[in-house]
């Protein structure tokens, strides 16, 4: 299975971004599926997950501020985010629980 993350970039405090991460290799899953987060410096951290089903779960951080979703369809999550501040810099990856990471993304928030 492979995940492509894409969708990051450079924005301004306060804006808003959206990231897809697409899974190919299989025509079908019901694993869960997420995004965490690597700033500079720091250990890589939980940001969101969504089951098959659509329950999702977030990070303190961003709760109110990101929206995850998925398309069962296409393999694909999405994270909407907004309201975006500088210390959610980081480079964003996808996962595929028992499948593995996509490639990782960068968002960067200036002030």
């Amino acid at each position: 299975v492979r995940l492509q993350a894409s969708g990051g970039g450079l924005v301004q405090a306060g804006g808003s971004l959206r990231l897809s991460c697409a899974a190919s290799g299989i025509t079908f899953s019901m694993n869960n599926m997420g995004w965490y987060r690597q700033a500079p410096g720091k250990q890589r951290e939980p940001v969101a997950t969504i089951t098959y089903g659509g329950t999702t779960n977030y990070a303190d951080s961003v709760k109110g501020r990101f929206t995850i979703s998925r398309d069962n369809a296409k393999i694909t999550v999405y994270l909407q985010m907004t309201r975006l501040q500088p210390e959610d810099t980081a480079v964003y990856y996808c996962y595929m629980q028992n499948r593995g990471w996509g490639q990782g993304t960068l968002v960067t928030v200036s002030s």
